[in-house]
C-alpha cells in the first residue's frame, strides 16, 4: 500500500475519544489501550557509533575552505525539506547539493537539516550539524507523524551516530536558531557562488564517485541495448527504455542523476525530450541521454545515438560521425591552462565545415563562425558543446563566468563534451532525407595533468563500435 493510503491513524491524541484537528477525513483516533501500551515493550536500542565514511575528511576541507572565505561571519547551509508531489505525498527527498557536498550526507541526508559556521572570536568557526534526531518511543512522534514518525518512514539516525559518521558536532534541529546577518545559501550571492565554485575542481573521493557513477551508467546502457527487441514491441518504447534504465540506476545506484531523455525518431530533435512517449521504430534513430546517480549524490551524463535497426543508413551515418569527428576535435582541444570555451569553438569549426559543406547553409563556413554576424550552423546545433559536471548535472551553475565559460581547464576539473546535429522533421532547409535525424554523443572528460581522460570512452562511440555493440549483446 502506498504511503497516502495507509495514513489511516495519523491523527493520534492524548485521548481516545477526540480527533486532531485536520484537514483530511482519513484519520482515526486511537483507542486508549493502544495510547497506555504503545510506548512499552520495546528492546533497547543498540548504540551504533560507526566509523566516519570515506568522505568525511574531504568534506571537513570543504568546511575549511568555507570558513576561510567568511572570518567571522555566520554560514547557515540548509539541506532542504520535503516538496509536496501532490496532496499528502511528497518527492523523493535529495538533499541541497552544497550541504551534501560539505557534509559528506548524501543520499541518507535527513530533510529539515541544517549546517551552521559558528564564527569563533579568535578566528575560525565552530561547525554543527543540525537535523531532527529519532524520536523517544515515548512521544506521539514516533507513531503518529506520517512525515517523519518512525513507525511510517523507519529508523532515523541518533546524534552520535551521524557524528562519528560524519566527522562533525551535532545537534537537535529544535536547538537551531536563524540570526539577522546570516549568510544562507540561496539567500546570499557570494556565499552561493563560492560553494558553486569550490566544485569546479574535484577531489580524489569526488573523481572516484564520477568513475563509479559511469560505470553504472555504461551497464545501464548495455540493459536498453539488451533490451532493444522488447522496446521496439511496445507501442511507447521509449518509456521502455526509461523503465529499464531506470531499474539499473536504482539497483546500482541512488537514482537517476536527471530525467531520462529517450528519443526515437524525430522526437531526437527535441533536446530535452522527456516525455518518452513514443515509439522506437525500426529505420530510425534512438538518442539516449541518461546518467545514473550514485549514492553520494554524484552522477554521470552520457548520450548514445543508436541505430534502431542495428545498422546505420547512409545519410544517418554520415550525420553520426560527423557529431563524431566534432567530439573528437572538442577533446583534442582539452588541454590544462586553455579557456573552457575552446572546447565549444572547436566543434562548431567542424560543424560549420560540415552542414556548410552539404550545402545546408547561405554562407561559407567561415562566415557563419564570425562572432558578431555569423551562427547560421547553430540552427542545427542550438546548444552548448560542454558543461561542468559532479553532484549536479550541471555542477558548479553559479560559478562567475570567469570561471567557468571563460576560465581555464584545470586537473581535476571534469566535464562533458556533447555536440549534436539536429535536423528538425520539418526544417525545409536541408534535404528531406535529412529531416528527422537527431544525433548528439556526449562522453564524461576528467581533466588530468596529462591532459584529457574520456571516463565514458568503454561505451561504444564510433558507427562501426555502435553496430558491432548491438550485435553482441543480441539487440538483433
Amino acid at each position: 500500500m502506498s504511503t497516502a493510503a495507509s495514513e489511516t491513524s495519523a491523527g493520534a491524541t492524548s485521548t481516545a475519544q477526540t480527533h486532531t484537528s485536520t484537514s483530511t477525513n482519513r484519520r482515526q483516533p486511537f483507542g486508549q489501550g493502544f495510547l497506555d501500551t504503545i510506548s512499552t515493550g520495546w528492546a533497547e536500542r543498540p548504540d551504533q557509533v560507526p566509523p566516519a565514511r570515506d568522505q568525511a575528511p574531504f568534506a571537513a576541507a570543504r568546511r575549511d575552505a568555507v570558513s576561510a572565505a567568511f572570518p567571522g561571519r555566520r554560514v547557515v547551509v540548509p539541506a532542504g525539506e520535503l516538496k509536496q508531489r501532490s496532496n499528502d505525498t511528497d518527492y523523493p527527498f535529495r538533499a541541497h547539493s552544497a550541504f551534501a557536498h560539505l557534509t559528506g550526507w548524501a543520499s541518507d541526508a535527513e530533510p529539515g537539516s541544517v549546517l551552521v559556521f559558528e564564527p569563533l572570536s579568535a578566528g575560525g568557526h565552530d561547525v554543527t550539524l543540525y537535523f531532527r534526531e529519532r524520536a523517544d518511543r515515548t512521544t506521539s512522534e514516533f507513531y503518529s507523524d506520517a512525515s517523519i514518525g518512525e513507525f511510517w518512514i523507519g529508523p532515523r539516525p541518533a546524534l552520535d551516530g551521524v557524528a562519528a559518521d560524519l566527522g562533525v558536532a551535532t545537534a537537535h534541529v529544535d536547538d537551531f536558531e536563524s540570526r539577522d546577518g546570516d549568510l544562507v545559501v540561496d539567500e546570499d550571492d557570494d556565499l552561493t557562488r563560492f560553494v558553486s565554485e569550490l566544485r569546479l575542481v574535484k577531489d580524489s573521493y569526488e573523481v572516484a564517485q564520477m568513475e563509479l557513477a559511469v560505470q553504472v551508467t555504461a551497464s545501464g546502457f548495455d540493459d536498453i541495448v539488451a533490451n532493444l527487441p522488447a522496446i521496439i514491441e511496445h507501442p511507447r518504447g521509449e518509456r521502455v527504455v526509461e523503465g529499464v534504465f531506470h531499474q539499473r540506476a536504482r539497483s546500482d545506484g541512488n537514482t537517476v542523476g536527471y530525467d531520462t531523455i529517450a528519443a526515437s525518431g524525430p522526437h531526437a530533435c527535441y533536446l530535452h525530450w522527456t516525455r518518452n512517449d513514443g515509439a522506437v521504430v525500426p529505420g530510425d534513430l534512438i538518442l539516449i541521454d541518461a546518467g545514473v546517480e550514485v549514492d553520494s549524490l554524484y552522477t554521470a551524463d552520457i548520450t548514445r545515438t543508436l541505430p534502431v535497426s542495428g545498422r546505420f543508413t547512409d545519410v544517418q551515418r554520415k550525420v553520426y560521425e560527423t557529431v563524431r569527428e566534432a567530439a573528437d576535435a572538442a577533446f583534442a582541444a582539452a588541454r590544462p591552462g586553455v579557456m573552457f570555451r575552446s572546447v565549444h569553438e572547436a566543434a562548431m569549426r567542424v560543424i560549420a565545415a560540415r552542414v556548410a559543406e552539404w550545402g545546408l547553409l547561405p554562407v561559407t563556413a567561415d562566415e557563419a563562425l564570425d562572432a558578431d554576424r555569423g551562427g547560421q550552423h547553430r540552427r542545427y546545433m542550438v546548444h552548448g558543446t560542454s558543461h561542468h559536471l559532479g553532484i549536479d548535472v550541471h555542477d558548479c551553475a553559479q560559478a562567475r563566468r570567469d570561471m567557468y565559460y571563460d576560465g581555464l581547464l584545470e586537473p581535476g576539473m571534469v566535464f562533458t563534451i556533447e555536440p549534436g546535429l539536429y535536423f528538425q522533421i520539418d526544417d525545409v532547409t536541408v534535404p528531406e532525407e535529412y529531416r528527422g535525424i537527431g544525433v548528439r554523443i556526449e562522453d564524461d572528460i576528467l581533466m588530468t595533468a596529462d591532459g584529457p581522460v574520456n571516463l565514458s570512452a568503454g561505451i561504444p562511440r564510433t558507427a562501426d563500435e555502435v553496430e558491432a555493440w548491438m550485435l553482441r549483446l543480441g539487440a538483433h
